[in-house]
C-alpha cells in the first residue's frame, strides 16, 4: 500500500465540489480541508492542544523562515518538524519561493535559482530547486512543495510566461533530486492571470503529479471575480486522482467558491492575523470586536460555535482584552477563527455528501449578509 494516496468519496453532481480522503503516514486528511499556518513551526497564539480540539487535521510550516531561524539542520537534529514542534498529525511545507520573492531585501532570479539577501540580517543566500528540496527533506514534513517562481498581479504576459517556463524547469529538477518516499512532492501550477498559460502549465505539470497538485499565483491582489473565472477554466484540466491545493486562500467565501471549483486543500494566515487584530469570523458574518457596539454585549462571539472562547467569554470581555492589548484577546479570537473555518469545512463536506452543497452555500451567504464577499 502506498504511504500517500487519495480516495474520492463523493462528487457533487452540479459543481466541482467533492469529498475525499488523503492518506498520509501521520494520519488521514478529510477533504476539502483548511490548513492553519504555523510559519515559524507554531500557529501564532494557539497551542497545539487547542488546535487539535479545534479539529485541525494538518498544519503548514514555512521553509524560508525555518531555514533562516533556527536552521533546517537544527530541525533535522531534533528529529524533524513533527518532533521539534510536538505535532503528530500531518504537516505541509511550502518551498520558500514566495517568501524569497516577497520578503527578501534584494533578490536576483536566474535559471540556476534565486540569489537573495536575508530579511533577518542581510546575508546572501542562493535557493535552487535542489536546495529547496534539501531543506524540505531536513524539515521532514509529510507534504512538500516544488520550488516555483510566483509572479505578482499585474505582471505582463511575457513576465508571466517566463516565470511559468522557469517553474516547469525547476519542477523537473525538484522531481529528479527528491528521493524521500516519506514525503509527497506537489508541483505548483503558475501562469498568472492568463488562461492559456494556466492551461499550458497544468498540461506540462501533469507528468510530475503523483500525490497532488498545487495552484499558485492566485489571491495575490486580483479581484475575486477574476480568480474565480480563471479557476472555472482550470477545473476540467485537473487530474481526478489527486488532491488540488489552492495556495494562500482562507476567507470563508473563497473556501466555498474554491470547493465549488474543485479545490480540496487551502491554507491562509488570515484566521490568526485578523484574530490578533480583533476580527472574528462567525456564522453571522464578521465581528469587529473593537467596535463600541460590543461594549455591553454579553453574548458569545458566535451562537453556533463551541470553541473555548465562545463557551466561556462574551463579546464585551473579548472587546476589553483586545482594546487594552492583552495577548489573551488575540489568542481567543485566533482559536475561534480556526475553529470556525474547520467547522465550515466539515459542514461543506457534509453538504456535499448530502447532495446539498449549492443550497448550503446560498444559506451561508444569506446568514452572513454578504460580509465575506
Amino acid at each position: 500500500m502506498e504511504k500517500f494516496y487519495y480516495e474520492q468519496i463523493k462528487q457533487d453532481k452540479r459543481t466541482g465540489a467533492r469529498v475525499g480522503i488523503l492518506h498520509t503516514p501521520h494520519g488521514d486528511i478529510h477533504t476539502p480541508t483548511y490548513m492553519p499556518v504555523g510559519t515559524q513551526a507554531t500557529v501564532k497564539g494557539v497551542m497545539p492542544r487547542d488546535l487539535k480540539e479545534a479539529k485541525t487535521q494538518i498544519l503548514l510550516a514555512n521553509t524560508y523562515h525555518l531555514y533562516m531561524r533556527p536552521g533546517d539542520d537544527i530541525v533535522k537534529k531534533a528529529g524533524g518538524l513533527h518532533k521539534f514542534m510536538s505535532w503528530d498529525r500531518p504537516i505541509l511545507t511550502d518551498s520558500g519561493g514566495f517568501q524569497v520573492f516577497s520578503l527578501a531585501k534584494l533578490n536576483k532570479i536566474t535559471d540556476e535559482g534565486v540569489y537573495f539577501n536575508s530579511h533577518v540580517d542581510g546575508s546572501l543566500h542562493l535557493f535552487t530547486p535542489e536546495k529547496a528540496m534539501e531543506i524540505e527533506n531536513n524539515l521532514g514534513a509529510d507534504i512538500i512543495m516544488a520550488f516555483d517562481q510566483c509572479t505578482p498581479y499585474g505582471a505582463t504576459r511575457a513576465e508571466s510566461e517566463k516565470a511559468m517556463t522557469r517553474t516547469l524547469k525547476w519542477l523537473e529538477r525538484c522531481y529528479n533530486y527528491h528521493k524521500n518516499d516519506n514525503q509527497a512532492l506537489f508541483p505548483i501550477v503558475q501562469g498568472n492571470m492568463f488562461k492559456d498559460l494556466r492551461a499550458e502549465s497544468i498540461k506540462e505539470t501533469l507528468p510530475f503529479v503523483k500525490y497532488g497538485v498545487a495552484i499558485g499565483g492566485l489571491s495575490v491582489g486580483e479581484p475575486k471575480s477574476l480568480m474565480y473565472d480563471i479557476m472555472d477554466d482550470m477545473l476540467p484540466l485537473y487530474p481526478q486522482s489527486v488532491p488540488r491545493y489552492l495556495m494562500g486562500v482562507g476567507s470563508p467565501d473563497c473556501l466555498i467558491e474554491g470547493v465549488r471549483r474543485g479545490i480540496d486543500m487551502f491554507d491562509c494566515v488570515l484566521a490568526t492575523r485578523v484574530g490578533r487584530n480583533g476580527t472574528a469570523l462567525t456564522s453571522r458574518g464578521k465581528v469587529v470586536i473593537r467596535n463600541g457596539a460590543y461594549k455591553e454585549d454579553f453574548t458569545p462571539l458566535d451562537p453556533e460555535c463551541d470553541c473555548y472562547a465562545c463557551k466561556n467569554y462574551t463579546k464585551a470581555y473579548l472587546r476589553h482584552l483586545i482594546n487594552v492589548g492583552e495577548m489573551m484577546g488575540g489568542m481567543m479570537l485566533s482559536l475561534h477563527n480556526i475553529t470556525f473555518l474547520n467547522k465550515l469545512m466539515a459542514d461543506i463536506r457534509e453538504a456535499i455528501m448530502n447532495d446539498c452543497f449549492t443550497e448550503f452555500a446560498q444559506e451561508f451567504y444569506a446568514k452572513t449578509n454578504g460580509t465575506y464577499k
